[in-house]
């Protein structure tokens, strides 16, 4: 049997759900459904059927994220292909297609976006399975959602009428109201899910005989990767060559090999707030929430809370309240924050891109208060991490341990300190801080200077390759 191989395209920056997703951490690492984050939940919804464990394609700056998110639930050590920088999704799976076939094998790739939901996963991978014989054959085969709603939001498919897989008659963009309407009714057209079924080869196949100008490039960055550990980082100077394209504009809409097998199985993007609002529990009024929400002669709204947060009087609102940034929305036009998200660039505002708590691969810093010449943060190391040897030329640091145990070098002194101690950091002194105990490290820094930008640093050794 051709073994089963499961791909999580994880490069999405999710910008329609600011201000809780941000660049730096999108939506798929986060658990907006239930307790896991999204990409946790996509691999728990194959893992009973894959051979093997998954390929992951990430942004560089992703690449811990996956890791950590994946032996968080136990998942096998996952193949974690990084993109210097995104270029859609065609080049994302044949890179993927690459690392599959990388030992010889030539498997089925079961491509997945890593942002969304599937409420009935028996059924999806019941799906997989009667699909799995097409794919086997040679079909590029992609997963139709029977639609209920004339919904606007989606791209469509149309299939030949039968049962099972059917061949595919045409790909047709995000329709009018009208339009969306007459396919609902004609019903033979299908939502655009965004997940396919795939030989390796074959898709490589297909992808070369019509982008033969992403193939190359593609493959000339695979070949030149650079291998650290798991992380399979693709050659930056090839990759940039690369076309931008997604995998239905450069392959499904030419091949003849394009198969659609429609399925009912509770799915969603989750591309907008109002999105979210549909999959999430709601009480008798309609409305949906996360956190201390509290909700009077209130209906049809959605509230994300940090902090206690009150609807009086509202209908068709999403609230959405974050450490650094509040969003109020009508449910109708949530499609406009991406534009919230690009003035935020214009201005170069940090709030595009971070959080306040800001995630590092050795655990997190929080920026809980600043003014000039000082800002406070709270600082997590994880068991057995530590920050890169450093100095600063324009600031100093105070360091007070809160919980566990800290490990400072200072110059040429090495010290441990426990909760209640402190530390002393001048500037230019040589630094680092490490956590050798079993539970997380919690200190406060206090820094001082006349600048206090994460770019006054200079790194002299780090376990995580940014020096």
């Amino acid at each position: 049997m051709t073994p089963l191989q499961p791909v999580l395209l994880s490069g999405g920056s999710g910008t329609r759900l600011w201000p809780l997703s941000r660049e730096a951490y999108p939506k798929q690492f986060l658990p907006l459904v239930g307790n896991d984050t999204m990409l946790q939940a996509t691999w728990q919804r194959v893992q009973a059927i894959a051979s093997c464990a998954p390929i992951v394609v990430a942004g560089e700056d992703h690449r811990f994220l996956v890791a950590e998110q994946l032996r968080q639930i136990g998942a096998p050590t996952p193949a974690i292909v990084l993109e210097p920088m995104g270029r859609n999704t065609a080049p994302a799976i044949a890179a993927a297609a690459l690392q599959a076939m990388a030992a010889g094998q030539d498997p089925v790739l079961l491509v997945l976006p890593s942002d969304h939901v599937v409420r009935d996963a028996a059924a999806f991978r019941a799906a997989v399975q009667q699909a799995l014989p097409a794919a086997e054959a040679g079909a590029l085969v992609t997963f139709g959602i029977v639609p209920n709603a004339p919904e606007t939001g989606f791209g469509y498919i149309q299939a030949e009428a039968g049962q099972g897989v059917c061949k595919v008659l045409r790909f047709v963009e995000k329709p009018d109201a009208v339009t969306a309407q007459h396919y609902l009714d004609a019903g033979s057209y299908f939502w655009n899910s965004g997940m396919f079924l795939l030989r390796a080869s074959r898709y490589l196949q297909e992808l070369a005989r019509f982008r033969p100008d992403i193939v190359d490039a593609v493959r000339t960055a695979f070949a030149s990767a650079a291998r650290d550990g798991d992380f399979i980082r693709l050659d930056k100077a090839a990759f940039a060559q690369c076309p931008s394209d997604s995998i239905d504009y450069a392959v499904m809409e030419h091949t003849d090999a394009a198969c659609v097998l429609p399925v009912d199985i509770g799915w969603n993007d989750v591309g907008s707030w109002s999105a979210l609002w549909e999959v999430s529990t709601q009480d008798g009024e309609g409305n949906a929430h996360h956190g201390d929400v509290i909700a009077i002669d209130s209906r049809n709204s959605y509230a994300y809370a940090r902090r206690l947060v009150a609807l009086v009087g509202v209908d068709d609102l999403v609230v959405v309240d974050t450490d650094d940034a509040v969003l109020v929305a009508h449910k109708d036009k949530v499609q406009q924050v991406k534009d919230v998200v690009a003035k935020l660039k214009a201005e170069q505002r940090s709030q595009a891109v971070l959080h306040r708590e800001v995630h590092r691969p050795w655990g997190s810093y929080d920026s809980i208060d600043m003014a000039d010449g000082f800002q406070v943060k709270r600082i997590k190391v994880k068991p057995g991490a530590r920050l890169s040897l450093q100095s600063h030329t324009r600031r100093a640091e105070h360091w007070v341990v809160v919980r566990g145990t800290a490990r400072v070098t200072r110059d040429n002194d090495v010290f441990e300190l426990f909760a209640n101690q402190s530390a002393y950091i001048p500037i230019g002194a040589k630094h680092r801080l490490e956590n050798p105990g079993g539970e997380m490290l919690e200190l406060i820094e206090v820094q001082s200077g006349d600048y206090l930008g994460e770019d006054d640093i200079v790194r002299y050794e780090d376990v995580y390759g940014r020096s």
